[in-house]
């Protein structure tokens, strides 16, 4: 069994798992194609099958990714009707997300 690096880190509310070279597609963050980001909320550090578990998170330790593409998720359909009263309504939503590469798993040795 090989020994896997990984962290998991928290943004937008939502928790990440985090691998070296891994894409990753996250909440819409701001930043052009290329940009490097820093996430230092650092929840779990796991490296060579010795975790560190933070409260609330890990101190030293961060995730440097960069930013390839900002795109939209899925299209999302809801339909809302009344029966008997000819009432109908459509509508959709299609959320912002940012594809991000894992390029560091620091304090994460």
């Amino acid at each position: 069994m090989s020994e896997k690096n990984y962290a998991i880190f928290q943004t937008g509310g939502k928790q990440y798992c985090a691998v070296e070279n891994n894409v990753c597609t996250i909440d819409k963050l701001e930043g052009n194609p290329g940009d490097k980001i820093e996430f230092t909320n650092v929840v779990l550090s796991v490296s060579s099958g010795k975790g560190d578990l933070g409260a609330p998170y890990v101190k030293n330790a961060k995730v440097v990714a960069e930013i390839v593409d900002q795109v939209k998720g899925p299209k999302i359909n809801a339909f809302n009707y009344k029966a008997k009263k000819n009432q109908r309504k459509k509508w959709g939503h299609r959320q912002d997300l940012t594809k991000v590469k894992i390029v560091e798993l620091v304090g994460n040795k």
